[in-house]
């Protein structure tokens, strides 16, 4: 049985327990994990992050994206 819903601070079941007369059932509240949102707004994407930066660096070597050990580490070309 799990419930993500509440109204007014009481927790709001998505379908009727089935519980035995005989158990014991707690509830505790979980705080929300980082990232996510509650619907109201969209977190933006990395690309829409980026966009600001991306294609603006200039001179730099044709082959940098293959070849950036050789240029930041001085490793053989591939």
């Amino acid at each position: 049985m799990a419930s993500r819903n509440h109204k007014k601070g009481a927790a709001v079941l998505d379908e009727p327990p089935q519980v035995r007369e005989d158990v014991d059932v707690s509830a505790r509240p979980r705080r929300k994990r980082p990232g996510t949102t509650s619907g109201k707004r969209r977190l933006p994407t990395l690309y829409e992050q980026l966009r600001p930066v991306i294609g603006i660096a200039k001179g730099l070597p044709s082959d940098l994206a293959q070849n950036h050990d050789h240029y930041l580490h001085g490793r053989p070309k591939r």
